[in-house]
């Protein structure tokens, strides 16, 4: 490991500069290359440690309905959409047109999708210019967007060749790790020269390198398993090794709510399926019990074995596992556990290792550990960790090994260059294994500390803030900061909102589908443009369309300001305001930040 050189700080020229303008072309914000990646907080009071209280149970966030007046008028909408997607497929029948052209088959042949298949693309046109907005540059602390407009009602899109810089509230960039300056961008820059961008092979069939080896090795020490393999897409990770674990005679139990990619590796395995309501330890309980008195169908016999899969941190609902519980479940039934930290790993715990970290709870209790590099670490591909003998087989039998390609050394050295400056490097030659900082709690689960030099390249150089693990922690602490605010500040509002305060993924229920578009539009055409993701059926339920807002380590305090402000006048006039909790005006919100955090602490929602 080549010692740790000062970071490089050059001026910044014009050319270096971003004009971010909103939708009137009036009020210019200038953002600073450095800054618009990564947002500059020096403010000790905006941090926080992401960490569970055992003093307080684990229990689930009360969810709130909105009044009757606004599922009367979703239906009512809805059916309003739907009576007039139909009417418009049935003249199609009749009358071809452009729009229409699946409906009358060209050329003798039938048509590939269905009818109701139009009527979802109409929909989606409807809202053309709110999804899927063509983006440049890096998706850090803000993004560039590509202005376009359409004349046509979205069927098809302008563009004027300018660019508006807005706030980014819409990527996994968890830690802000998405950079083209600092350590990490010089590391893969100089694995490009090394090794080029691909390896062109399977890991299996000469696409291995000394690169893949020393990332595994990083990952296990920092997941706190025995041994650790990757693939380079993080949904192949379950749907290729899930098939891998079980088979026809074994039973998966499945939280309702778990991700696609999940329930395609299930399907693909052949084994049973039963699904539990989404983190009710009661019921998953209750059907354990059930289960295992009954056996497999028809025959009785006991089964193979049976895995239970949940998600550490829920994508759609900003919810927590209830781990602990979950554990205790384990440990009466005997059943194996696999967990998928698609969106905590990196993002939870003092030290960052996940749901495992912020429950305190040893990840060997737990038999499968997942995750992605795609969030916190501002990569790509997935991992699995767990015991040695298990990684070998899945090596050998899970389809990503044979057949897919393997992961390319520029994200190779991207995942190690942000996980190990999480972790931090042990300086040369010093006898402790990690800093104060990183030591844990004689009464806590030992995690992992600083790693040695030589678990990592020798050539890949890293800044001193990185190397020895101080700028990691700050950004776990800004992360669990800016989480906490952005949760406790839309409840004051009077927003309905989902997930745990520590969550990274903060839903706001905006429960009709005809006000998603609007609230796009409003929020991007502000002074300060703001970027946020709305989601709805099939996604989540019917009636709980949704604005999913993303935190990152790269926002300031003053950024989270600016959403609350926007949110709550657009909430005004979109009438989204349903909760029935105290609320605050917008200014006292952002006045008293740090004690509306502390005040979250004592709230442990699952």
């Amino acid at each position: 490991m080549i010692p740790p050189s000062a970071p490089p700080n050059p001026d910044l020229s014009l050319s270096e500069t971003s004009l971010a303008v909103g939708a009137s072309g009036k009020n210019p914000k200038v953002f600073v290359t450095e800054h618009s990646e990564f947002g500059h907080c020096t403010n000790q009071s905006y941090r926080c440690v992401s960490q569970h209280s055992y003093a307080n149970p684990v229990k689930a966030k009360k969810i709130e309905e909105p009044p009757y007046y606004i599922l009367i008028t979703a239906y009512f909408s809805y059916l309003i959409l739907l009576c007039f997607g139909y009417l418009r497929d049935f003249l199609g029948k009749y009358f071809a047109k452009r729009h229409f052209t699946h409906i009358m088959p060209l050329n003798g042949y039938a048509p590939l999708n269905s009818g109701f298949d139009s009527s979802i693309s109409r929909l989606k046109a409807r809202v053309g210019d709110c999804v899927a907005p063509p983006v440049t540059g890096v998706a850090g602390r803000t993004i560039l967007m590509l202005d376009r407009y359409s004349n046509d009602n979205n069927w098809t899109q302008i563009y004027t060749g300018t660019k508006t810089r807005a706030l980014n509230m819409s990527s996994y960039n968890y830690l802000g790790f998405s950079q083209t300056h600092g350590g990490c961008a010089d590391a893969v820059e100089e694995s490009i020269n090394l090794y080029g961008v691909s390896t062109c092979g399977s890991r299996l069939a000469g696409g291995s390198s000394d690169l893949h080896t020393m990332a595994e090795a990083l990952v296990a020490k920092f997941a706190g398993t025995e041994d650790a393999l990757i693939s380079s897409m993080g949904f192949a990770t379950n749907s290729t090794f899930i098939p891998a674990l079980v088979s026809k005679g074994c039973l998966v139990i499945s939280d309702e709510l778990n991700h696609a990619s999940i329930r395609t590796g299930v399907r693909q395995s052949g084994a049973q399926v039963r699904m539990f309501k989404h983190n009710d330890v009661e019921n998953l309980d209750s059907l354990l019990r059930d289960v295992i008195s009954q056996g497999q169908p028809r025959t009785h016999r006991p089964w193979r074995k049976i895995l239970v899969i949940a998600e550490g941190l829920y994508s759609m609902e900003g919810t927590l596992v209830n781990l602990p519980a979950i554990i205790e479940l384990k440990k009466r039934y005997k059943f194996y556990l696999f967990v998928d930290e698609a969106h905590s790993i990196g993002a939870l715990g003092p030290h960052g290792r996940g749901v495992c970290d912020y429950f305190n709870i040893n990840p060997h209790d737990i038999d499968v550990l997942m995750g992605t590099f795609t969030k916190s670490f501002g990569a790509a591909g997935g991992y699995i960790a767990g015991p040695k003998s298990l990684i070998d087989s899945l090596r050998l039998r899970g389809q990503s090994g044979p057949y897919a390609e393997s992961m390319t050394p520029p994200v190779l050295s991207q995942i190690m260059a942000s996980m190990a400056s999480i972790m931090g490097v042990v300086p040369p030659n010093s006898s402790h294994s990690a800093s104060s900082e990183l030591a844990a709690p004689s009464s806590s689960v030992i995690h992992p500390g600083a790693i040695s030099p030589v678990a990592l390249p020798s050539w890949l150089r890293l800044p001193p803030s990185l190397y020895d693990g101080s700028e990691g922690r700050t950004r776990l602490l800004r992360l669990a900061f800016n989480s906490r605010y952005l949760h406790a500040g839309l409840s004051k509002l009077g927003f309905v909102t989902y997930g745990h305060p520590f969550s990274p993924i903060v839903p706001l229920l905006i429960f009709n589908f005809g006000k998603m578009s609007t609230f796009v539009r409003m929020m991007r055409t502000r002074s300060t443009p703001v970027v946020v993701v709305v989601v709805t059926y099939p996604a989540t339920p019917l009636l709980k369309c949704r604005a999913r807002f993303c935190v990152s380590a790269a926002h300031t305090k003053e950024d989270i300001d600016i959403v609350l402000r926007a949110c709550d006048e657009v909430g005004d006039v979109l009438d989204l305001k349903h909760s029935r909790g105290e609320r605050w005006h917008v200014e006292e919100i952002c006045r008293r930040s740090v004690e509306l955090v502390e005040g979250v602490a004592s709230t442990q929602c699952a």
